[in-house]
């Protein structure tokens, strides 16, 4: 297959375009700076695999037009495009900066729908195509401190659905990928919290997020194996939860009604690192520890 990976230089976009071209599809690897990835390169140099990389800026109309349409131009169609290019901010949604709001819709948002629709008429004619968004468990589980990330996860898990009813009779699917708190150098970039919050509780927030990635690191691996067996037909859910933790957080939220999930942080301290503790995520020694985790 044919597969256009946004977002490729490093985390779940690295680790998916690496799967899929081990496992003989012919994968074009696009990021808004490809000298960020020597190591990519490398990788084709020393496997000979049949990946090449891109310059593609999700931001910018004309380059997302321009990426595509050199794909068509030497393949001649697209099966499979990876909607992964995203950032990641938090913070109380009263403290941080209206850009924060708008950077995390434009790039994870709308970023995924301008490629979405390059790819869709060659998809259409073709009558043939796969369209893989990776979102979040945050676009499904909304938590306090993600009011700028949530909200550009579930707007294109929306649009997921809504895509999903329209191309089904041209044959093109579309999937979603939900991956838990993941080792990825997306998380080295999020911005700190300043120590003067007037919302302490973030420290349980964090705590939870610096207990998954010290103690328990999820690989990106998890979420580039269920891609591939998207593209290989071995699954045909609409979403697909990646990472142990993801199944678990996401059915935690399901148990609860809205109200008691809005209330559930009213609860105090040793009650709270209990139930994460339950659920295998060692919080307790971040929340003893001076000051706010950091990243």
């Amino acid at each position: 297959m044919v597969i256009i990976i946004t977002g490729t230089s490093s985390g779940i976009g690295y680790a998916t375009a690496e799967t899929l071209a081990r496992n003989g599809h012919t994968v074009y690897a696009t990021m808004r700076d490809p000298q960020r990835s020597p190591q990519l390169q490398q990788l084709v140099d020393e496997e000979k695999l049949d990946l090449h990389i891109l310059q593609l800026d999700v931001l910018d109309d004309q380059s997302v037009q321009k990426a595509v349409n050199a794909v068509l131009e030497k393949e001649r169609r697209i099966d499979v495009l990876v909607n992964n290019a995203g950032i990641h901010n938090w913070g109380a949604v009263e403290e941080m900066p209206m850009e924060f709001f708008k950077d995390n819709m434009e790039t994870n948002f709308f970023g995924a729908l301008r490629c979405i629709k390059a790819v869709l008429p060659s998809m259409r004619e073709n009558r043939s195509g796969i369209i893989i968004n990776i979102s979040s468990i945050a676009g499904e589980l909304y938590s306090n401190f993600h009011g700028a990330y949530s909200p550009s996860k579930a707007a294109l898990e929306a649009l997921s659905e809504s895509l999903a009813q329209e191309v089904a009779p041209y044959n093109v699917k579309v999937f979603i990928v939900q991956p838990g708190i993941t080792q990825t150098p997306i998380l080295n970039k999020v911005n700190k919290i300043p120590a003067n919050t007037n919302y302490p509780n973030i420290k349980r927030f964090l705590s939870m997020f610096a207990a998954s990635l010290g103690d328990n690191p999820i690989s990106p691996a998890f979420a580039a194996d269920i891609i591939n067996d998207i593209v290989s037909e071995k699954r045909n859910t609409m979403r697909n939860p990646a990472g142990p933790d993801a199944t678990v957080l996401l059915g935690f939220r399901a148990s609860m009604t809205d109200e008691d999930w809005a209330k559930s942080v009213m609860i105090d301290d040793a009650t709270w690192i209990t139930a994460m503790e339950q659920m295998g995520m060692g919080v307790g020694k971040y929340m003893q520890a001076e000051g706010l985790p950091q990243f």
